[in-house]
């Protein structure tokens, strides 16, 4: 029984196998009510003969359709389905007359109506199979090429974190000393997430907070007594919610980024990430130069992260989620509703 898996996949991974499985399974159940009602050997043979005769007129339509109505060459399909349902037809009604006795006019409607039938089943079948195959090679190219996106914007966002944190960290190197050794530390981890979580589509939601957290961290020390933080951040204990990873890290980056960027003497900025039924509620809000947001973003590299964000959001969560970016006097908000996975 352990091997029936793969006894059937090998069965049907050749084409011919398949239309033998089909043909000997067709001529079972079609040969089946006459074993079952004990017709004589003779008739058997008869009836068996008829079942061929019903696949020879199928697998013709198929021959049509694929070799020319497929191709879009109309005129040698129409020329030859009429030469093969002739053909079949004068075969089929030589055959009733001679192993029945039914009136010439229920012979003549009879092998018509049957003939003209298979070959369309074939024709059917046939356009079907061509459809699902067309379909599957499409969806096949659009997974590809999802797959293809996402790993090109995944190789941009860790290198546009790095080097905004190095750039950072230059900074303070020449100011404030002090804070490079904690600095390091939260930047070991970071970048130890950064590269081996983003690897896959989605992470557990505990795994990114932890990794937000950090990141928060990170700032506290970088930008001291500056910083006025409130955060509401829900304890999640259920790690089976899972979210794909550095989504969230962008908007808060950019909030730090746009918020340190003004003349203030203190910089507000508000973090807030909870569990809604079945989708994540996060909003980000930060003090901003009078400037417009979107602006600042296209003209500097720090717009990549956020570009590529929304791109990755579009390819991750086509449908499931819902952004809304507000620019105030002073204030610049973020609000991400998130269908977990």
């Amino acid at each position: 029984m352990k091997n029936s898996p793969r006894i059937v996949r090998q069965l049907f991974e050749s084409k011919m196998n398949i239309h033998i499985a089909f043909i000997t399974f067709f001529l079972a159940m079609f040969c089946l009510p006459a074993v079952i009602n004990g017709l004589p050997g003779v008739k058997l043979s008869k009836v068996f003969l008829y079942g061929i005769f019903l696949l020879l007129c199928m697998y013709s339509g198929r021959l049509c359709c694929r070799k020319w109505l497929l191709l879009n060459e109309f005129k040698k399909f129409i020329a030859y389905s009429c030469v093969s349902i002739v053909l079949f037809f004068i075969i089929g009604v030589i055959g009733l007359m001679l192993f029945t006795r039914n009136s010439t006019v229920n012979i003549l409607v009879t092998v018509l109506f049957v003939v003209v039938l298979f070959f369309s089943l074939g024709l059917f079948f046939s356009i079907t199979r061509s459809t699902i195959l067309r379909q599957l090679q499409e969806a096949r190219f659009m997974q590809e090429q999802k797959e293809n996106e996402l790993q090109l914007l995944k190789s941009q966002l860790s290198p546009h974190f790095l080097f905004n944190t190095l750039n950072n960290m230059y900074g303070l190197s020449i100011s404030q000393q002090d804070k490079i050794p904690g600095l390091l530390l939260k930047l070991s981890d970071l970048l130890r997430y950064s590269v081996y979580n983003t690897k896959e589509l989605f992470v557990q939601l505990t795994d990114e907070l932890a990794y937000i957290s950090n990141y928060i961290d990170f700032e506290k020390i970088r930008i001291g007594d500056r910083l006025v933080l409130t955060t509401a951040i829900e304890n999640i204990p259920d790690t089976g919610i899972k979210i794909a990873p550095m989504i969230l890290i962008v908007f808060i980056e950019n909030a730090f980024k746009h918020a340190r960027d003004t003349l203030d003497q203190k910089i507000h900025i508000d973090i807030a990430i909870k569990i809604i039924d079945n989708f994540i509620l996060f909003t980000v809000r930060n003090s901003h130069r009078m400037i417009r947001y979107e602006d600042e973003s296209s003209k500097d590299k720090s717009g990549l992260g956020l570009i590529n964000t929304i791109k990755r959001l579009e390819l991750l969560y086509p449908g499931e989620y819902n952004l809304d970016q507000q620019s105030e006097e002073k204030f610049y908000s973020v609000a991400l509703r998130l269908k977990t996975k």
